[in-house]
């Protein structure tokens, strides 16, 4: 596993008010703006609130970039490994910007 110095979580949500539903997608930026970023894509799926950051390390340990400890939250591994986590989410969005923001 290579050194990470930062781990950025964005994500856009589009709530489905004939359903009471809400997708997210979004991208995974390890080391961003150094010479070995990566990026990694959470595909449409569903969920809300903070779901994103949990699918993030989900992926993250699945691609064995964090060997994070089981019920360990993604802030929590960072702060014991001191890595820089920064996270977005834009809400509200347009079903068809989600579904397109990472293909």
């Amino acid at each position: 596993m290579k050194k990470l110095k930062t781990i950025d979580v964005q994500a856009k949500e589009w709530f489905d008010k004939l359903n009471g539903n809400s997708y997210f997608s979004g991208i995974i930026t390890l080391n961003f703006g150094m010479p070995d970023v990566e990026t990694f894509i959470i595909r449409f799926q569903y969920g809300c609130g903070d779901q994103y950051i949990c699918e993030a390390k989900a992926q993250l340990t699945e691609h064995n970039r964090i060997s994070a400890d089981y019920g360990d939250a993604l802030w929590r591994y960072c702060e014991k490994n001191n890595i820089i986590l920064r996270t977005s989410k834009q809400e509200n969005c347009l079903k068809r910007d989600v579904v397109n923001y990472v293909s």
